[in-house]
């Protein structure tokens, strides 16, 4: 089969090449292991500038699922679980890895991927409610993702509103942010990294989606969450060794706001993509705000594409029509969009 252009996914490539030439540039150097040097420390204060945070705690992790299982492991205790739409990446994607740390996914409805606060309160109220809540598994942290797994972005009002949620019920919140530089470059939804960190009690920074080779960063604003945490973090294999390889990565994205210019792009190139597909006729199954847009397509359409491009079916709709996945990223190109649409 001749070449394609991939729009799999936003991590099918290596990394930004400002990151590639500083992983070069620094490779004969000698540092301290485990996130403790000087990279990870400078790292850590362009995070802590970025956010108005200057009080958080910035860890460095290889990937999200690694992040979500440890925040889960640190912020729940024994009898407790966490509150996840039921398209949450947790719930779907993640082979069973928060049941894994001894917790329970609490799935609930959401509409477009997107947590309401007002379900977040009719789930706790019913447990509440419930005479028999000991026999069942209480709700102690809420998470969310900024972009959710169908591509949809939380505007300010909505995260205000589970803050509000979280602290009526006593909850942990917790934002996922895998692909966060295509949520923050969504200027509507006023979320920005100083709401993030006053709103959150904990959230991620994506790499890995978002133009590095690999690493997460977890900011944690909740003084009982930073206790002990690179304890947990090595516990669970999530404390580096090469910790130099993570800090390195994410100076280069906070430093002269790299990190925008990825989320800019990969959303200029998705807004591009989903025009080319809207003049050809085609619908979406949510809408397209972030760089993710899921295309529905009769069999014979996607196999037209599939010539062309690689690409993910996420599910086959009751009327036959296919839901495809087509993800842009920071190295998508123009001339990758034309391919696509090429006679």
């Amino acid at each position: 089969m001749k070449e394609r252009v991939s729009f799999e996914n936003d991590y099918n490539t290596g990394c930004h090449p400002r990151i590639l030439e500083a992983l070069s540039a620094t490779n004969d150097e000698r540092t301290t292991g485990y996130g403790l040097d000087p990279y990870c420390d400078e790292a850590r204060g362009l995070i802590r500038d970025m956010c108005g945070a200057p009080h958080a705690d910035v860890h460095f992790l290889v990937g999200g699922t690694q992040v979500n299982l440890v925040i889960a492991a640190g912020a729940l205790k024994p009898w407790q679980g966490v509150i996840s739409a039921e398209t949450g990446h947790i719930n779907v994607h993640e082979s069973g890895a928060i049941e894994a740390t001894g917790h329970k996914v609490l799935a609930i409805p959401s509409k477009d991927g997107l947590l309401s606060a007002d379900a977040i309160d009719q789930f706790c109220r019913l447990y509440a409610d419930d005479p028999t809540a000991e026999h069942v598994v209480q709700p102690g942290m809420i998470y969310i993702s900024q972009t959710t797994e169908l591509g949809t972005v939380y505007c300010l009002d909505d995260l205000q509103a589970i803050r509000q949620a979280a602290d009526r019920w006593g909850l942990t919140l917790f934002v996922d942010g895998a692909r966060l530089a295509s949520a923050l470059a969504i200027r509507k939804t006023a979320i920005d990294l100083p709401a993030l960190a006053r709103l959150a009690d904990v959230f991620s920074i994506g790499g890995t989606k978002c133009g590095a080779l690999f690493g997460e960063a977890v900011v944690i604003a909740k003084e009982s969450l930073k206790q002990d945490f690179r304890s947990l973090m090595k516990q669970r294999g999530g404390l580096l060794a090469k910790g130099r390889l993570l800090g390195l990565q994410f100076r280069e994205l906070f430093r002269d706001h790299l990190y925008e210019e990825i989320g800019r792009h990969e959303n200029e190139m998705a807004a591009v993509l989903a025009s080319r597909f809207r003049e050809h006729g085609f619908e979406f199954y949510a809408p397209t705000v972030s760089n993710q847009l899921f295309v529905l397509m009769s069999e014979s359409e996607e196999a037209m594409f599939r010539e062309k491009a690689v690409f993910e079916r996420i599910n086959i709709q009751p009327d036959g029509r296919r839901t495809c996945r087509f993800v842009t990223s920071y190295a998508t190109k123009m001339a990758e969009i034309d391919t696509l649409f090429a006679l």
